[in-house]
């Protein structure tokens, strides 16, 4: 019998990344200290062969390029006849903004040391200081407005820090824009037009690409990586406004959006020409109903959108949502191999249960793939890259499986 999944996406997905900057403990930002040859911040990267290479400023010197990204898979091929798809699990992370929590480089750490790739959705403002936010011109908002807090100095600093070492350690930047405005209101970005997108990517891109010139902090070293060619997707606010977003999308190249609320557990499809990547249904063990695999919907269902709930619940609670993960995860992996995608924000809410349920799965899954199960965790853009060089009628042939259906016959009968 098909359950019923409760989509509170909506209706409160915060999104927040790290949107409580005010009430933080403040962290210093530590190693940011490099300068290229002529005194510019550029900074430079160690090359697999050991040598360091210096970065080829871009702009104002705030990224740069450094050459091929270490750490990237290898270049994917097409399945072979009969050959089972590998089980590809994303772990992305909205906000992507280091607040002196230490979340950012907790999941970093975990990443480097299961060999695992994720992907960061950074919000522009998180680079860009409160102090200049009249630089920032939402659409159908005020100047300067944002639904989330700007960050402190220090803040920005620990941020960039840990996006210039996550990009050096072959994980994805991606976008999740800049103000999050949700919601019904005018100012949503619900009722974004293709044009006021446009703007939005423009401003987040150009937070990233001219913070040196927006902070004054030249002598920090550049991101090590050049935006214009990274950028190749996001998620938006809320999950709101992707029909709308994709035309601007597909013109400016991206790849593929991760917008989309309540999808299954099956293998995707390109929506005008983009690829459709949505946080999915998964079982929720003790419920009669599925959630979505994202830590504010597991809180939702929880605690009724309250971050701070009696402490009591915590135990049940932190182990009902990793059991969800990983519940989905096995569910697909034993039945049609489609990729699992799981989104998260680098937030405490309630006593951090989230942050610690998901990296109990995450670490149950990587030692699924420690057993030899052909398990992959990797960024949006690296499963993108494989599932651009299968063949279309492969494709087509995984997307007639269902949630939690086998291949009749296995798969060597299946895909032969």
């Amino acid at each position: 019998m098909r359950t019923v999944s409760r989509n509170l996406s909506r209706r409160g997905m915060l999104g927040l990344g790290a949107g409580a900057a005010a009430a933080a403990t403040l962290s210093g930002c530590g190693a940011l200290k490099s300068s290229d040859g002529d005194g510019h911040a550029g900074g430079s990267r160690q090359a697999q062969d050991g040598k360091s290479r210096p970065a080829k400023l871009i702009g104002d010197g705030s990224t740069s390029f450094t050459g091929k990204q270490p750490g990237r898979s290898a270049k994917p091929e097409p399945l072979e006849p009969g050959q089972a798809p590998p089980q590809f699990v994303i772990f992305s992370w909205d906000g992507a903004g280091e607040v002196g929590n230490g979340l950012f480089p907790r999941f970093l750490d975990l990443a480097k040391q299961h060999g695992a790739h994720m992907t960061f959705f950074l919000s522009g403002l998180y680079l860009l200081p409160e102090s200049k936010k009249r630089l920032y011109e939402p659409p159908n908002n005020p100047r300067g407005a944002s639904a989330i807090g700007y960050l402190t100095d220090e803040h920005i600093k620990a941020t960039l820090t840990n996006v210039h070492r996550a990009w050096l350690e072959g994980h994805e930047i991606g976008t999740h824009f800049n103000g999050h405005f949700c919601g019904e209101t005018h100012g949503s970005v619900k009722w974004w037009t293709p044009q006021q997108w446009k703007s939005e990517i423009e401003q987040a891109k150009s937070f990233v690409k001219e913070w040196k010139t927006n902070t004054g902090w030249h002598d920090l070293p550049a991101l090590p990586f050049d935006y214009d060619k990274e950028l190749a997707g996001g998620r938006t606010p809320c999950l709101l406004g992707q029909d709308n977003l994709l035309p601007t999308a597909r013109e400016l190249g991206w790849r593929y959006d991760a917008s989309s609320p309540g999808g299954r557990q099956v293998w995707p499809v390109k929506r005008q020409g983009i690829w459709d990547y949505p946080l999915q249904q998964v079982p929720f063990p003790g419920r009669s109903f599925e959630v979505l695999s994202m830590d504010y919907n597991m809180l939702a269902n929880q605690s009724v959108n309250s971050t701070k709930a009696p402490a009591r619940n915590y135990p049940g609670w932190r182990k009902q949502s990793a059991a969800a993960y990983i519940a989905g995860f096995q569910r697909a992996y034993e039945t049609n191999r489609a990729p699992f995608f799981i989104g998260n924000h680098f937030e405490q809410w309630n006593g951090g249960i989230y942050m610690d349920s998901v990296e109990e799965a995450f670490k149950h899954i990587a030692a699924q793939r420690d057993k030899g199960a052909d398990v992959r965790l990797v960024s949006f853009k690296e499963f993108t890259d494989w599932i651009d060089v299968q063949k279309p009628e492969v494709l087509a042939k995984l997307r007639t499986l269902d949630v939690g259906h086998q291949p009749t016959g296995g798969w060597k009968t299946f895909l032969a």
